[in-house]
């Protein structure tokens, strides 16, 4: 899945919800769920997530709606094997940029 956010350094939780296309309360239900997601918060209570927070959601997004991975089972693979599971989610999404482009350039055609 290619999540097209722009270039900045915090993201609102609006702007993630939609670029993944699910909604807001998904994403709050993650960060309570998941330990690697740990959002800023400002005084009013609003998230702000890092790249580094957009990079970990789009392994818990893979893992649980692409491979179809429990929530607990998403956890414990992610404690385990995160060093594995991060190097084949970097190969795929490489893979589906290239895929992407060349489906660029074919339309192009």
């Amino acid at each position: 899945m290619h999540i097209n956010l722009p270039e900045k350094r915090y993201y609102g939780i609006g702007e993630v919800a939609k670029a993944f296309g699910v909604n807001t309360s998904l994403i709050r239900f993650w960060e309570k769920e998941f330990d690697v997601l740990q959002p800023k918060k400002n005084a009013k209570g609003n998230r702000k997530f890092t790249p580094d927070d957009i990079q970990n959601l789009k392994l818990i997004f893979h893992l649980v709606k692409e491979r179809g991975f429990t929530l607990e089972g998403a956890k414990i693979h992610l404690k385990e094997e995160k060093q594995q599971t991060l190097n084949n989610f970097e190969i795929i999404s490489k893979l589906e940029d290239i895929k992407a482009q060349l489906s660029k350039i074919k339309e192009q055609l």
